[in-house]
């Protein structure tokens, strides 16, 4: 038996729960998320808790039971208290605004980068240089978090560039004259 994938989830309240076939819909106070199981794997709502089984004991499917728990896990935590993600813009005149549903960078290049927001994502800058990236689905916050940062990675020479909050730079040393 899968380790993670034993272990049932605990329905926090203002949580609804929904599964048709292999469909589950979770709804929250941050939002609303669904996702389909994989063919090898059910799902059942009992006793305020969510029960993930498997069909087979082959590692495949021990593989997907514990996979599909911890998706339906971050499901539950994404609509109740959701998730975030922090970037540090750092170089002179590198900043970030939001504008509607854009975000709008000027990270040195000619042209500002504009990034487009997905749905049921919220964006918000401080000072400039400060991005908070929040929102009830964990892939899609971090996808959005990894293409705003791809725009300009930290360089190991000056450490200019958009990194996330906390992320060390390994800083190289540069070219000597003799």
């Amino acid at each position: 038996m899968s380790r993670i994938g034993k272990q049932p989830i605990a329905i926090p309240p203002k949580v609804k729960v929904e599964v048709k076939g292999q469909k589950v819909l979770v709804e929250g106070p941050k939002g609303r998320l669904d996702w389909e199981l994989p063919k090898r794997t059910s799902l059942k709502v009992q006793d305020g808790n969510i029960v993930v089984s498997r069909d087979g004991d082959d590692a495949q499917a021990k593989a997907l039971h514990g996979l599909s728990r911890a998706l339906v896990n971050n499901m539950v935590k994404g609509v109740t208290d959701g998730f975030i993600k922090k970037l540090e813009i750092q170089g002179v005149g590198f900043k970030a605004a939001v504008v509607g549903q854009m975000v709008n960078l000027t990270l040195g290049y000619s042209h500002p980068l504009n990034y487009a927001i997905p749905a049921q994502i919220k964006v918000t800058v401080e000072e400039n240089t400060k991005v908070t990236i929040e929102g009830p689905d964990k892939k899609v916050v971090g996808q959005v978090a990894a293409e705003i940062r791809s725009f300009y990675p930290p360089e190991p020479y000056k450490g200019k560039g958009v990194r996330y909050a906390g992320e060390h730079v390994q800083r190289k040393e540069g070219k000597t004259v003799q």
